[in-house]
């Protein structure tokens, strides 16, 4: 849980970086932003924060040595020295530019800012925040004159978030510090402020554990369990929602409980584990088979796990309990229904 009530922004540098290919070059400030009045600066906490309340966490890396990570080396000097900021700040920023080759990476004006008082699973830590702004908003602006009043127009930076974004905060710095970002655009082609730029992995923790699980099971669900067995739509709900139900029940996950009390037969278990194999392999994971169940990943996944039974265009049924109480069958014309036994209607 990452909380921001009594966030500081220390310090900010701001720097223009075009796009490398079009060579467009850097616009480097020759000192940092003079300091803000105290409004400003809570339009700037708010631009800077408000779309990492339930981020995921990764964490730097590099497959020879993590010191070869640019970023993770310079954000550690600024942590040692908070008044080497605008010294790395250009580092940053050339390292940016470096990997702003694809066409369709624009130019943006960089953030690099240094925060006090940021709250990380509860550990009260400094940050540094790299935020890059490229989409510019048109804004009107109303002036007074005289009896009369005129009207403007602007370009500027709409507050609601920037369009790249990264945070890291200074804990577990052994592991590539606990890292959090922001992409407006994850198309494949521009995924350079993840990969190229930052160079960062998920982290190993029980929010990933948690999801990952949650993913894979899913897709065990609604791909390898209809192929195998014969079920309905129904039963892949029903199957969805104790998956869910299990983890939304209990503080800590064994994947022995979960498969004995959710999947239940053993033929079904044991495609559960080809298909585990499999998924792991295909998307490089590796889960823990005991692990802390992180509430916030449950509350995120749970909205994928869809509970709707389609019916042509005639009817959406919603199934969150009893499965027992709908039954699927065929008419002698070839007409499939589904039956639903109830109490009570609202």
């Amino acid at each position: 849980m990452i909380t921001f009530t009594k966030a500081q922004l220390e310090d900010i540098v701001i720097h223009q970086v075009g796009n490398k290919s079009r060579d467009e070059g850097m616009k480097l400030s020759s000192d940092p932003v003079d300091f803000i009045d105290t409004e400003t600066e809570e339009y700037l906490l708010k631009y800077f924060f408000s779309s990492f309340s339930d981020s995921e966490v990764y964490n730097f890396s590099h497959p020879a040595d993590l010191n070869l990570n640019e970023v993770f080396v310079f954000v550690s000097k600024i942590f040692a020295s908070q008044e080497s900021l605008f010294e790395h700040s250009v580092d940053i920023a050339r390292h940016l530019y470096e990997n702003s080759s694809h066409p369709k990476i624009n130019t943006g004006e960089l953030s690099i800012c240094y925060f006090k008082h940021c709250f990380f699973d509860g550990k009260e830590c400094d940050a540094i925040g790299i935020f890059k702004s490229e989409e510019k908003d048109v804004f009107l602006k109303i002036d007074a004159v005289k009896n009369n009043f005129r009207i403007n127009h602007d370009n500027g930076i709409s507050i609601n978030k920037p369009d790249k974004a990264c945070l890291v905060f200074n804990i577990e710095k052994e592991a590539g510090y606990n890292v959090c970002i922001l992409d407006s655009n994850r198309s494949n082609d521009t995924q350079y402020w993840k990969d190229d730029f930052l160079n960062i992995k998920p982290a190993s923790d029980d929010y990933h554990f948690t999801k990952d699980f949650l993913s894979l099971t899913k897709s065990f669900v609604t791909g390898q369990f209809p192929s195998e067995f014969e079920v309905t739509k129904a039963d892949q709900i029903d199957l969805l929602n104790r998956s869910v139900d299990y983890f939304k029940s209990r503080e800590s996950f064994d994947k022995k409980e979960f498969e004995a009390e959710v999947l239940k037969e053993p033929m079904i278990i044991k495609s559960f584990h080809n298909f585990d194999s499999n998924y792991r392999q295909e998307n490089d994971l590796a889960i823990d088979d005991d692990f802390s169940i992180s509430a916030q990943a449950v509350k995120k996944q749970a909205k994928v796990f869809k509970s709707v039974l389609k019916l042509d265009n005639n009817f959406h049924i919603y199934i969150h309990g009893n499965k027992d109480l709908i039954e699927h069958g065929v008419e002698h014309d070839g007409r499939k229904f589904y039956k639903v036994y109830y109490e009570q209607e609202s």
